[in-house]
């Protein structure tokens, strides 16, 4: 029977990417043809992509555009391959030709900042009419949420009346995210050669960013002066900097505080940017004699439990699993209701920290080839015993875009193959050869996290 115990690790270094990566202009057009084509099957006349600052990561991803301070509205002809329109306020109008997919600007200045100049820009009727979307017209309507209700639209209720009004009675406006964000099979859940690269490289810094929190983490240091050893490295961020200590780390997701960081705390840190993250939480002790009263049995009633539903989780994952199988690796170790389990057993990662997941109890949507799924779950005990962490992210692929991958990114290659290594070799978990870990913190469960050279492993 496999248990697990807490040993002496040296964490390896595989190294990070020199730069990165960067997407070829026609992986772009590509992408917006394969909209569109998706959206000619639905039936659709027009696609509109809504983004704002919270919730670009569709637009990004189908233009290379990242709208600052304010909105911006995309509207796509299916039927044409011409370039589609851009509507930005002041602040985004001269950014938009850095973004590798042609595209035609237009000034529409309602999506600009309270009170700045709205003199040069027409209507939003006469916009869209320009457009072609005028009575009769489908659209579909892509924010950032997908509903069982398409009738429901997650983007402002100025621009969707404008919409429905434009498209009139004999027209149809409705929620289209499914088509990027679907688990089943939206077109954003599985990834380039070039765009899982890309998110290794992000995977890397956030990765490596934890790890010099750990390792540097002593008490009297505030939460502020711990969140620098991030080394935040000006990449947009995926979700804002989470690091607490002490009572606010049981709330999870606040930001840093000028709190001072005490011995005997609990613990929690998650960096995140476009297409990595990174997370762990533990207790601010060199042992378990330094725990709090109370939960001096930690590691037996919480940390080990936990990194065993972990390990059994990355043992099963590889293509074609279903996401009901994955759900069940977890909740048949830590489903008591102490664990606290409440969301998803992992879900699909990208520039948004969740996109969507296929894991789900009885779930029988497969993991496909170039998918990138986050190892997140996470306990919510709500108890004493606080929680525990080991969140990064992993891609699935097959041997045709293994050798691709190889082929193409040999640096990213040899760096999959230490972690993998270590994985087997330290951690006793042997992956399918379809996984990828992504992040060098790949497998490292440090409870005790002012000895980080002890981390939690497989023994038989």
């Amino acid at each position: 029977m496999t248990r697990a115990a807490l040993v002496p690790i040296a964490l390896p270094d595989p190294g990070v990417p020199e730069a990165e990566p960067v997407l070829p202009a026609a992986l772009y057009r590509d992408r917006l043809a394969r909209l569109r084509a998706r959206a000619r099957a639905r039936g659709y006349d027009r696609i509109v992509v809504y983004a704002d600052r919270e919730h670009s990561a569709n637009l990004a991803w189908l233009t290379g555009f990242d709208p600052r301070f304010e909105e911006a509205i995309l509207i796509a002809d299916v039927a044409g391959d011409g370039d589609p329109a851009l509507l930005v306020g002041n602040e985004c109008w001269g950014i938009v030709p850095a973004a590798p997919l042609p595209m035609r600007r237009i000034l529409f200045q309602e999506l600009s900042l309270p009170d700045q100049p709205r003199d040069r820009s027409d209507p939003l009727p006469r916009l869209l009419a320009a457009e072609g979307i005028v009575e009769g017209t489908r659209v579909g309507v892509i924010g950032w949420k997908p509903y069982a209700d398409r009738a429901w639209l997650e983007i402002p209720a100025w621009v969707a009346g404008v919409l429905g009004a434009a498209a009139g009675p004999t027209g149809r406006v409705e929620n289209a995210n499914d088509l990027l964000v679907s688990p089943a099979d939206g077109l954003r859940t599985v990834n380039e050669p070039e765009q899982l690269a890309a998110f290794e490289w992000a995977a890397c810094h956030v990765s490596e960013g934890v790890k010099r929190v750990i390792h540097g983490l002593r008490p009297g240091m505030t939460e502020r002066e711990a969140v620098t050893l991030l080394g935040w490295n000006g990449a947009p961020l995926s979700c804002h900097l989470m690091l607490t200590a002490g009572p606010r780390a049981r709330f999870g997701m606040l930001s840093p505080s000028d709190r001072p960081i005490a011995l005997g705390d609990p613990f929690t840190t998650a960096y995140g940017i476009w297409g990595g993250l990174t997370c762990r939480a533990g207790w601010v002790v060199r042992d378990a004699a330094e725990l709090p009263e109370g939960v001096g049995d930690y590691l037996e009633r919480l940390a080990i439990p936990y990194f065993l539903a972990i390990a059994a989780w990355l043992g099963a994952l590889r293509v074609g699993v279903s996401g009901g199988v994955l759900d069940a690796a977890i909740r048949e170790r830590i489903g008591d209701p102490f664990f606290g389990l409440f969301i998803n057993a992992g879900h699909l990662l990208h520039l948004d920290e969740w996109v969507a997941s296929p894991i789900a109890p009885g779930s029988s949507l497969p993991l496909r080839s170039g998918m990138a799924i986050q190892s997140d779950v996470i306990p919510a005990t709500g108890s004493p015993w606080f929680t525990s962490n080991i969140e990064d992210g992993y891609a699935i692929a097959d041997a045709e875009l293994r050798a691709e991958l190889a082929d193409r990114f040999p640096g990213m290659w040899r760096r999959v193959g230490i972690r993998r290594g270590f994985l087997r070799d330290t951690i006793g978990i042997d992956l399918h050869p379809d996984v990828l870990p992504l992040a060098n913190t790949a497998g490292w469960l440090p409870p005790f996290l002012l000895d980080p050279g002890k981390a939690l492993a497989l023994r038989p």
